[in-house]
């Protein structure tokens, strides 16, 4: 799953590059390649229909609430060990020790992540990727992008994905292939769960939900990369 994670993204940026010499009309100009998005769109729409809702739906109802808690926790303690490399990649010396300690806390007296204990010690927990350390140095968001099965992204977080998912990202790191891709589909199914209310208000709303998600994702990474406070041109 890890190598896959890279090809695909790897793919669909060779497949923009491609579609994007052929773009003519353009509604929105940080989508120029709003026809082969909406086309990845709505087969991850598919799969997520057929497949990873029903999931999330059995998810959700067959665990205990206190067990999805766990689950969610245990990858949020992961997760922070990527809030911290990238933390102390953008130089933000204390949120990168924050999340130092939230990871040894909750690893610790957390019994590996199980219980955010962290949290109640109000050691702040950060959102943080490659994607935004690329954008805090620079790096212009690019076109717009949608990845198969990983969703809303662009050029620069789809880059972002595949140096996290390489280096920082510790599901990613287990060597063993089975264990791993179980991992990372427990996660999936954990995080469409929690969307579950969300994602079933926007479906009842009379509005085009690739044009909603597009504008929601680009607008809350603009907002993450620059803290709450992005350029007037973003």
């Amino acid at each position: 799953m890890k190598s896959r994670t890279y090809t695909l993204v790897i793919i669909a940026l060779a497949a923009a590059l491609t579609a994007g010499c052929a773009s003519v009309a353009e509604r929105d100009s940080r989508d120029p390649l709003e026809s082969m998005n909406r086309a990845v769109f709505s087969f991850n729409e598919g799969v997520d229909k057929a497949v990873v809702k029903p999931l999330a739906k059995g998810y959700k109802t067959a665990l205990p609430r206190l067990v999805q808690n766990g689950i969610r926790n245990v990858f949020s303690n992961l997760d922070d060990a990527t809030e911290f490399a990238n933390n102390l990649l953008q130089f933000k010396i204390q949120a990168a020790s924050s999340d130092l300690m939230r990871v040894a806390v909750n690893s610790s007296f957390g019994f590996m992540g199980l219980f955010d204990i962290a949290t109640e010690m109000r050691l702040q927990k950060h959102n943080e990727d490659f994607g935004q350390t690329l954008g805090r140095w620079g790096f212009a968001n690019g076109p717009y992008l949608v990845l198969p099965i990983f969703g809303p992204s662009s050029f620069r977080d789809g880059l972002g994905l595949a140096v996290d998912s390489h280096f920082t990202d510790p599901v990613y790191q287990i060597k063993d292939v089975a264990s791993r891709n179980d991992a990372l589909g427990l996660q999936l199914i954990g995080q469409r769960a929690d969307k579950m209310d969300a994602l079933a208000a926007l479906e009842e709303a009379a509005l085009d939900k690739y044009e909603f998600t597009r504008d929601f994702y680009l607008d809350r990474r603009a907002g993450l990369v620059y803290d709450g406070r992005p350029p007037a041109s973003e």
